[in-house]
Parts: C-alpha cells; sequence; structure tokens
C-alpha cells in the first residue's frame, strides 16, 4: 500500500512521534492507523526500557489544590534535560501525577518502599481470611497473592490504575511519556495534604 504525507500527518498528530518512525510503523502495518499506532507503542516500551538507566537531575515540582483549599499535593517528577522539563508533555504528565495522588491517596510510591512487616501483616490477614472462606486448602496461596496485588494497585503509585485512563496504570502512562518525550522520567516523591488530617 502507498503510505502518503497525509496518513504519515494523521499519526504525528496522534502520537507525536517523529516523521521517520510514523512511515516505518506505517509500513510496517500496511497503512493500518490502529497498527501503526501499537507498533509505535510496543516500539516506544522498548526505547523506555533502554532508557531507564539514564540519570535524571532536571524536572519540576507540581503542585494540585482540590476542594477549595482542602486538599493539596506536590509531586517532584525528574527528567534528563531542562529542555524536557518545559516541554507541554512534561507538565501534563506532572499535573496528571499530582491529580492522581490528589485522587487515589497513595501511601508508597513503588512496592518496594513498603516495609516488609506490612506486607507481612497484609499477606497474614488475606490468609487467614482465605483459610475461613470455605475456599480448599491449595487454592489459598493464589487467592493471597491475588489480593496483595490488588492491595499494591491500591497503595502504590506506580501500581494505581490512571484514574483517566484506567486500562493504563501510572508505570505505563510514565513509559508512554519516556517513548515520546526520549528521555528518562521517574517520580522522585510526593506529599498529600488534607486540612485537618494529623501527620
Amino acid at each position: 500500500m502507498q503510505i502518503t504525507p497525509a496518513m504519515i500527518k494523521e499519526l504525528r498528530e496522534k502520537t507525536g512521534a517523529g516523521i521517520m518512525d510514523c512511515k516505518e510503523a506505517l509500513t510496517a502495518s500496511d497503512g493500518g492507523m490502529d497498527e501503526a499506532i501499537d507498533f509505535l507503542r510496543k516500539k516506544g516500551l522498548q526505547a523506555a526500557a533502554k532508557r531507564a538507566a539514564r540519570s535524571t537531575q532536571e524536572g519540576v515540582i507540581g503542585s494540585y489544590i482540590h476542594g477549595g483549599g482542602r486538599l493539596g499535593v506536590l509531586v517532584e517528577v525528574n527528567c534528563e534535560t531542562d529542555f524536557v522539563a518545559r516541554t507541554e508533555d512534561f507538565q501534563d504528565l506532572v499535573h496528571d501525577l499530582a491529580m492522581q495522588v490528589a485522587a487515589a491517596n497513595p501511601l508508597y510510591l513503588t512496592r518496594a518502599d513498603i516495609p516488609e512487616e506490612t506486607v507481612t501483616k497484609e499477606r497474614y490477614i488475606y490468609e487467614e481470611q482465605a483459610k475461613t472462606s470455605g475456599r480448599p486448602p491449595q487454592a489459598v496461596p493464589k487467592i493471597v497473592e491475588g489480593r496483595l496485588e490488588k492491595y499494591f494497585q491500591e497503595v502504590c503509585l506506580l501500581d494505581q490504575p490512571f484514574v483517566k485512563d484506567p486500562s493504563l496504570t501510572i508505570q505505563e502512562l510514565i513509559k508512554a511519556k519516556i517513548a515520546k518525550t526520549g528521555e528518562n522520567i521517574t517520580v522522585r516523591r510526593f506529599v498529600r495534604f488534607q486540612l485537618g488530617e494529623s501527620a
């Protein structure tokens, strides 16, 4: 199939990818727009994995205030260069992450940040619940792992479903931005304040 400049332009507008990447994706997908988008996403995720080791010293601290000043969030998001930190894409990501923290109230950034004793305690509770649920004993470990996974998705920012698009996790959202900007992006820290809440 003939790949036209109009097709390349349409794909660029939808994805923000470069001209040559769009042409390659359209050629590989025989002109199919949805397939080309999938091709670019896969390529971008592979590139994001390669960039994960790069140092992130630049970035911004973003804020989100909600409910007439009754709830506020600060989040530090880092990237490799000041140039990317000033882009609209990066600023949008920082705003989305601050809004995510406000809406979903994560307690930790990653699973690795959860104290070992907390995970052990949660595992014990789920084991006891599974044992008294009347399910066969051989099903208990699978039930426990499933509930632990759900717990991680609730309390870890990077594991949470994105509030604007629950088909994506926050980690996948960040990886998509890494693919688009061409730089490694990391969330360094966040804090959420709610009026009247004790520290």
